[in-house]
């Protein structure tokens, strides 16, 4: 995955120590634009992959997302009770230990 954007200068923001951030001459012109808009040179090109297409796709979707399935929390809990949830500990161990084999692939270990 590669990302190129053409027509950037390397200058940092300049900094005032009244008025906050302020943005750096662009090397073309010598004057700064408030808008991004704007100050974007003729010609200047962003090249975006499919792959990073496609992973802000999942991201956005994600986020639109629920941090916690409640109605699984609400299963569970309904279990624990009524006194009917038990722990299997030989599955827990199969499952921690199928985690730490696919995290040692992952990290390449």
């Amino acid at each position: 995955m590669s990302s190129k954007i053409n027509g950037l200068s390397g200058a940092s923001p300049a900094v005032d120590a009244g008025n906050g951030t302020r943005r750096a001459p662009d090397s073309a012109g010598g004057q700064s634009s408030g808008t991004a808009a704007a100050s974007a040179a003729p010609g200047s090109d962003v090249h975006i992959t499919d792959s990073a297409s496609l992973l802000a796709g999942l991201a956005q979707h994600l986020s639109s997302l629920p941090a916690v399935d409640s109605a699984r929390v609400a299963k569970f809990q309904a279990a624990i009770d009524n006194g009917s949830y038990t722990v299997q500990p030989a599955v827990i161990a199969t499952n921690l230990v199928q985690f730490e084999h696919s995290l040692a692939q992952l990290s390449g270990g």
